[in-house]
């Protein structure tokens, strides 16, 4: 059993009262680093630990950690924990244990479930957890990633709690509004229709764009494996935009912002739908399925499965005004697709020398763009 804690002053030294979290990591997970390293990594615990805490410290936060390979003692610690928001991988306890799901209710804590690997894609056991019904959100498949994102959902849902809206019957139709008195943003995470990838990925954005007056619609659709691929996750994305004259917000501008496989739902979506979509924004779209294969990257198996069921090739906003930022050296979505977009259509293209991720923050510099294009 072990707890680590991390204290820490603000700029002037004095201390300062933080939002607190508590990691807290079930059975086996001590062995991180040796334990299977092709399905849980090559990181061990401590410098899983030391990274969140460091992670925390960036926001200005207060980050605890905690393992036990033992299911009382981990619920004794999220009895006895007084923070803001728990993150918990439970281990193989997320498949039996309710107890600690009862203790996660018990606590009223807001809590996180993490797992690193896609429990959803390993042994049909694993696909079960009797503790995500009694969490805020499951975040699984993403490695140590996961954590991270774990945190940055809790202060968004926070910071600027979402009014969940269902768009259309499967579970996937959903999205989180955020009503402002500007004119509305939908937002369409990326992710290559990986069905682990969720619209938490994209929420800092719509939080901001929420905080600055803004409506914003952060959309929810089915990926591969949970339903979507084509033409599921385009054909939901179109019911959304659809869907946008029954949320009943003020008359208004609708710009679409798609990041990664987001952008090219949208530029897919918003030329046939029924509502008229004034502006497209592309953050390191994916354009060329085509290119996509062709390249043989991380893209290549979902493209292919795309283009095999009969998705379109290549997107564009079909007439509608757009607005691309991509970075130059894009290690995931090749800086290509939106300079071929730019240069056979005409479509306003922004280099960016950040990452494909680095576009998922609003407190980096080409957010200030995007803003810039949606000023009355």
């Amino acid at each position: 059993m072990k707890t680590t804690t991390d204290h820490h002053a603000n700029s002037k030294g004095e201390e300062s009262p933080l939002k607190s979290f508590l990691v807290v990591n079930g059975p086996n997970l001590d062995l991180l680093g040796r334990r299977q390293p092709e399905i849980y990594g090559t990181g061990s615990l401590p410098e899983l630990e030391s990274g969140l805490i460091a992670f925390g410290r960036d926001l200005g936060l207060e980050i605890t950690t905690f393992q036990s390979n033992h299911e009382g003692e981990l619920i004794e610690v999220i009895h006895t924990a007084e923070v803001d928001g728990l993150v918990l991988n439970p281990g193989a306890f997320t498949h039996t244990s309710h107890a600690i799901a009862d203790a996660v209710r018990a606590s009223g804590i807001p809590t996180v479930e993490v797992h690193l690997s896609n429990i959803h894609e390993r042994e049909p056991w694993r696909a079960v957890s009797v503790v995500a019904p009694a969490c805020v959100r499951s975040i699984y498949g993403r490695g140590v990633a996961g954590y991270r994102a774990a945190i940055r959902h809790h202060l968004n849902r926070t910071t600027s709690p979402g009014e969940e809206v269902r768009y259309g019957p499967h579970r996937d139709n959903i999205g989180d509004l955020r009503r402002g008195e500007r004119d509305l943003v939908v937002l369409l995470h990326g992710g290559v229709w990986k069905h682990q990838f969720e619209r938490d990925t994209i929420e800092s954005l719509a939080v901001d764009l929420h905080q600055r007056g803004h409506s914003s619609w952060n959309v929810e659709y089915r990926r591969i494996g949970a339903g979507g691929g084509w033409p599921g996750s385009a054909h939901d994305v179109l019911a959304a935009l659809d869907f946008i004259p029954q949320l009943e917000l003020p008359d208004g501008k609708v710009t679409v912002i798609g990041h990664s496989a987001g952008g090219y739902l949208g530029m897919w979506a918003a030329p046939r739908s029924k509502t008229s979509v004034d502006l497209i924004v592309g953050l390191a779209p994916i354009i060329d399925l085509e290119l996509c294969v062709f390249d043989a990257g991380e893209l290549e198996p979902e493209s292919r499965l795309l283009l095999e069921a009969g998705a379109p090739p290549r997107v564009t906003p079909g007439g509608i005004p757009a607005f691309l930022i991509h970075p130059i050296e894009d290690a995931v979505v090749p800086f290509q697709h939106s300079s071929d977009l730019a240069s056979e259509t005409g479509v306003m293209l922004k280099e960016y020398n950040g990452g494909h991720f680095d576009l998922l923050d609003p407190s980096k510099p080409h957010w200030e763009l995007v803003l810039e294009r949606l000023s009355p």
